[in-house]
């Protein structure tokens, strides 16, 4: 593929560039211009009268789609005319929020419109569950309080439910440590991919304090209450590139720690002096935090337990099984709260967990009951067996990856194994790419194969570094069953699905420490139907 450039941002505000995008404006007077909201579909709900007055435009952290359904898609955005301020700079009363859905960029022929509240205790976000849409469709959106109109968003819904598409392309993307750097890739996969949907398997925002030497800084010290979570969103969601990728596509959207707490399970925080309750307080506090600035089809959450597991189905031609490996998980084994460790006798456990018992069971269901021709798992950490030393003899694994909890990884792999289907695992966390054979009945990394039951694509970060990329280079020689590491660049994959194959394009940016990037298909690899195992393209 020959590189592309990406330019960075001039105003502050993401303007859409994706190709399909053309006319769209991310400038609020152009786009009041092009249409405006009292026109098409019958009367709204809400006059602009009754509305508190805002200080300034209320849509500095975007909008977004997310959770596409064949006849829907919820709508996302929070209102904060002061990102960082309590409140988000908003007057205490709820506010109503207009929206519209549109065939066309310029709202000439609007299919849907209606209004939502925006509550203080919700932050003044918004979900709208926008149905009675037609399926397999693009559509526009767009909201507004008083005069003030938010930029415009495409969006998509999913194939009907018996409708038999011959391809669909979605991307995955993980890790975006603000201090990292730069969000370049964002900005391409807003401006180049045509994409079904984006699928987002955690690390969305990071819990830690102010880096000094980072590339740009966190605007306080660790988060743990409510308040500190949503300024830490109003951080990572008043950058210009993410707003463009969620303007540009639907995102599916789950978990892993630093929405919460580093390497964290269950109630037990692993690198803070926090008692369960404790935790379990700032675990409410994040999880809430989460919901309110994410286009997810789910209700509040009341507490710190909060079921986010769930499917989005693409005709019969995809399933996606979004997963939440860290809310149920079991603790670490071998006494250890670091990522990197020798393997124990605990790693065996059969009681040792990451999905609970609930969610397995819900998982392993919708795998017998899957008549899709792919079966996309979109989960967290690394479920290949893998030594991070070089002597297969003297293993050293990650803890924190489904090498700690082998035994429900051998339960996970023999119900993937069930025909008919092709399951591929879609892996982030480790700030790094991958390809990997799954094999039955592999319990670790010594060699030693059998068959090869699924396939397993790991993405790098979007930003977030990855500090062992000589030493796994130097460690993974001899272990066959992984096909492809790369350990040092960022960006994202796209998975490119046809009844025939899944190709898995490996993008690359050239820097984190801007936003003005060179973008490279550094890999490519294709899973051929019913045939497991990853080759090179």
């Amino acid at each position: 593929m020959t590189p592309s450039r990406v330019p960075g941002p001039e105003v502050t505000r993401p303007a859409v560039s994706r190709r399909r995008f053309l006319g769209i404006t991310a400038g609020v007077g152009l786009a009041a211009a092009s249409a405006r909201f009292d026109r098409g579909v019958g009367p709204l709900l809400v006059r602009a009268g009754d509305q508190p007055a805002l200080p300034a435009r209320p849509f500095t952290l975007g909008i977004a789609s997310g959770d596409p359904l064949p006849d829907g898609v919820v709508l996302w955005t929070r209102l904060a005319p002061d990102p960082q301020a309590v409140g988000g700079g908003m007057p205490a009363p709820p506010v109503s929020v207009r929206w519209e859905v549109a065939h066309d960029e310029a709202f000439r022929r609007i299919v849907k419109r209606g209004a939502a509240t925006a509550e203080p205790d919700a932050a003044h976000s918004v979900h709208v569950d926008a149905r009675g849409l037609g399926a397999g469709r693009d559509y526009f959106y767009r909201f507004r309080v008083g005069d003030f109109e938010s930029d415009i968003g495409r969006t998509r819904t999913a194939p009907a439910a018996d409708a038999s598409p011959s391809r669909a392309r979605f991307a995955f993307a993980s890790c975006q440590s603000y201090q990292d750097g730069y969000y370049g890739a964002h900005r391409h996969l807003a401006a180049e991919e045509d994409l079904a949907a984006v699928l987002w398997l955690g690390d969305y925002i990071y819990e830690g304090g102010v880096s000094p030497s980072a590339v740009r800084q966190h605007e306080g010290p660790e988060i743990l209450d409510l308040e500190a979570y949503r300024r830490r969103y109003a951080t990572y969601k008043s950058d210009s590139e993410l707003q463009a990728a969620h303007l540009a596509h639907p995102w599916i959207v789950t978990w892993d720690d630093h929405e919460v707490d580093n390497n964290y399970a269950d109630d037990l925080a692993q690198r803070d002096d926090q008692n369960p309750a404790d935790f379990l307080a700032r675990r409410a506090a994040a999880y809430r935090a989460w919901w309110e600035h994410q286009p997810v089809r789910l209700p509040a959450p009341t507490g710190p337990d909060y079921k986010i597991y769930r499917r989005s189905s693409f005709g019969d031609l995809l399933t996606v099984h979004t997963l939440d490996t860290r809310q149920y998980r079991t603790n670490q084994p071998c006494g250890s709260s670091v990522d990197i460790g020798v393997p124990c006798a605990d790693v065996d456990a059969e009681d040792a967990t990451l999905l609970g018992a609930e969610q397995r069971r819900w998982f392993f269901d919708g795998l017998i009951d899957s008549t899709a021709r792919w079966d996309l798992v979109a989960q967290q950490v690394m479920m290949a067996p893998v030594s991070f030393a070089p002597e297969p003899a003297n293993p050293v694994i990650n803890l924190d990856q489904w090498d700690g909890y082998r035994h429900e990884r051998g339960a996970v792999i023999k119900a993937l194994a069930v025909e008919p289907r092709n399951p591929v695992v879609l892996t982030g966390d480790i700030h790094s790419s991958w390809v990997h054979d799954l094999d039955a009945e592999t319990s670790d990394a010594s060699g030693t194969r059998t068959e090869t039951v699924a396939t397993e694509l790991v993405g790098t970060s979007i930003s977030s570094e990855f500090p062992f990329s000589e030493v796994v280079t130097v460690a993974i020689g001899s272990q066959p069953t992984v096909k492809y590491f790369e350990g040092t660049r960022h960006g994202y994959v796209v998975g490119d699905l046809t009844r025939q194959e899944l190709r898995a394009d490996f993008r690359y940016v050239s820097s984190t420490a801007t936003p003005d990037v060179v973008v490279e298909t550094g890999a490519s690899f294709v899973v051929e139907d019913r045939k497991p195992g990853a080759q090179e393209a």
